[in-house]
């Protein structure tokens, strides 16, 4: 599993010209499911997602979670697929170790309830839908997150 997380002041996600899904302060995560995930992975994904402490504290140090935002955080997951593209040869990404629906479709809604189940406000985008992704990036922080093999 592989997400890009983004520290937000706001994002929000629109299909078909409506929102969908929106936060204020919090992450964006774009979520790709790769082949080979299952729930251990799922889990580790989930508890990294919601305590990845990337909010300044009071000293302006990146110490706080999301969790530690309380009700003022908020994460809004985006099924990505192509964050699981391989760049490494050509100049067209590869998609081979991307999961495929109808898998992943079930596997990111797997992730997105995981991630909520850690107590954290969770808005999601539509999985396979053309979604337009608004965001007021923060910082900008910007950082790659990929799931060890836990299985």
């Amino acid at each position: 599993m592989r997400c890009v997380v983004q520290r937000v002041l706001e994002a929000s996600v629109r299909v078909d010209g409506k929102i969908v899904g929106a936060i204020a302060r919090g992450l964006l995560v774009l979520a790709a499911v790769e082949k080979g995930d299952t729930r251990k992975e799922r889990a580790w994904m989930a508890e990294k997602l919601a305590n990845l402490r990337l909010f300044p504290d009071g000293d302006g140090k990146m110490n706080l979670s999301v969790l530690d935002l309380g009700a003022d955080g908020g994460i809004l997951m985006v099924p990505n697929f192509t964050v699981a593209g391989d760049c490494k040869k050509g100049r067209r990404p590869g998609f081979d170790g991307a999961m495929r629906p109808p898998e992943a479709e079930t596997e990111f809604g797997a992730l997105c309830d995981a991630v909520g189940a850690q107590g954290v406000r969770v808005a999601r985008g539509v999985f396979g839908a053309d979604m337009k992704v608004a965001i007021v990036n923060d910082g900008p922080v910007t950082v790659v997150v990929e799931s060890p093999s836990v299985g």
